[in-house]
């Protein structure tokens, strides 16, 4: 999630230094005074001491030096309102002066591979932008990892359970799973055109429009889903009625009430991440409801267990010795809110949203996953959730006061490759 936030951040330029000393020459008595600020980890304080052309000698609390590569500085472009950047870095004193103190991690290595002299560092922001990542097991709900922010010092608020944010098209297969339950079929040709409403006295017009602002004509359901067309999903929504949606969001649990109206069906409504990898974790495990749990078990001092998550009775496994006997068959309680079949169908049409959509930059890892994008209007909130067989993950990126990540900004490009990276490892 961290290293998936500080790509975002430096995409979008630098925003200056921690502080300036007012005597750079005094930097080994000054920079003990600066307060390391939240968020850092485990980067560095260090003041800058001399700018060259090609790179920029630093100071450590320590007393320590070392340099920062021109190659190291490169992203530090100039930042400016309404998510632009400045022009192309050619020298490092374009962005740093003697007296500035800035965050470094040491590096060894240039993009090439090639190997840095020793003492070299890179320059490092604590980005603006926070998030959140979960996993958490499909068949259990037991919850694998959760992190809820880019550092729990900075803030203890857990952006996983905490944060209501809007879905947007992250909501979709809800309302393709009643599609599907209603007669639907993925291979169903839908209306890709223009989709107007009135909403009621002095309240305009609504128009909903795809990402791409064009319209496609009939296409079929798969296709609706891979690509992400709001368009298809709404008079999806208003053919099967949002009475359908609606109960489908809440036996999922993504949301406990939705309101009928057609914008929820492009997810206009507001849920949480755990709420839904959980709805995810539902779909791939064939449609058996599960809740998320952090804790499996409680024991007291004397080994009684006070509180377990999995409630099934196991008498067959109290037993004095093993005497190469079967293992005990377990019931499975769990209430089913998907139908095996419509939960086959969403799990194909979410692999192809991997293989062929919105998500195909997390087909070149060539493993067995599926999930969805999500982006809501002006990259307010992105989000991308999946899974493989055994594994439900989900991302979200937003600033914590909703503002706008900026042109270009989706859910294929901020939260997918954190998803993809956290995949390819786990």
């Amino acid at each position: 999630l961290r290293f998936g936030l500080v790509a975002y951040d430096r995409r979008h330029g630098w925003r200056g230094p921690v502080a300036r000393l007012k005597d750079p020459a005094a930097w080994v008595t000054a920079l003990p005074d600066i307060e390391v600020p939240a968020g850092a980890g485990d980067w560095r304080l260090a003041a800058v001491v001399d700018v060259e052309a090609g790179g920029a000698g630093i100071g450590f609390v320590d007393g320590t030096t070392g340099v920062i590569p021109l190659a190291e500085l490169r992203w530090a472009r100039e930042w400016r309102p309404e998510q632009k950047r400045g022009p192309a870095i050619k020298t490092a004193d374009a962005v740093l002066a003697p007296g500035d103190v800035v965050l470094v991690s040491a590096v060894t290595q240039d993009a090439d591979a090639n190997p840095y002299p020793e003492g070299s560092f890179r320059l490092e922001q604590i980005p603006d932008i926070n998030g959140a990542v979960v996993a958490i097991d499909p068949h259990t709900g037991r919850v694998l990892a959760m992190t809820g922010g880019l550092d729990f010092e900075a803030s203890e608020f857990n952006r996983a359970t905490q944060a209501w944010r809007q879905p947007g098209s992250a909501f979709k297969p809800v309302v393709y799973m009643a599609a599907l339950d209603n007669g639907f079929t993925p291979s169903t040709r839908i209306l890709d055109a223009p989709f107007v409403i009135e909403q009621g006295p002095g309240q305009g017009k609504w128009k909903p429009a795809n990402y791409t602002n064009k319209f496609y004509g009939p296409s079929p359901m798969r296709l609706g889903i891979e690509k992400s067309r709001n368009l298809m999903t709404v008079r999806l929504a208003q053919t099967i009625g949002m009475e359908q949606v609606a109960t489908h969001a809440e036996r999922l649990r993504v949301v406990d009430h939705l309101p009928r109206q057609l914008a929820m069906s492009i997810g206009a409504g507001e849920t949480t991440l755990m709420r839904m990898v959980a709805a995810y974790a539902t779909i791939v495990n064939g449609g058996k409801q599960i809740t998320p749990t952090l804790i499996d078990r409680i024991q007291d001092r004397n080994g009684k267990t006070t509180f377990r998550h999995d409630t099934r009775p196991c008498l067959g496994c109290r037993v004095a010795a093993w005497a190469d006997q079967p293992p005990p068959e377990l019931s499975d309680p769990r209430a089913r809110v998907i139908q095996p079949g419509t939960a086959y169908q969403m799990v194909s049409m979410l692999k192809g949203v991997v293989d062929r959509g919105t998500g195909r930059r997390i087909g070149q890892l060539r493993l067995p996953l599926a999930g969805k994008t999500g982006t809501t209007n002006d990259s307010l909130d992105t989000w991308f959730i999946g899974f493989s067989p055994d594994l439900a993950v989900g991302v979200f990126v937003g600033f914590d006061t909703p503002k706008t990540l900026g042109p270009r900004e989706t859910g294929s490009s901020v939260p997918a490759p954190i998803f993809k990276d956290f995949m390819a490892r786990a």
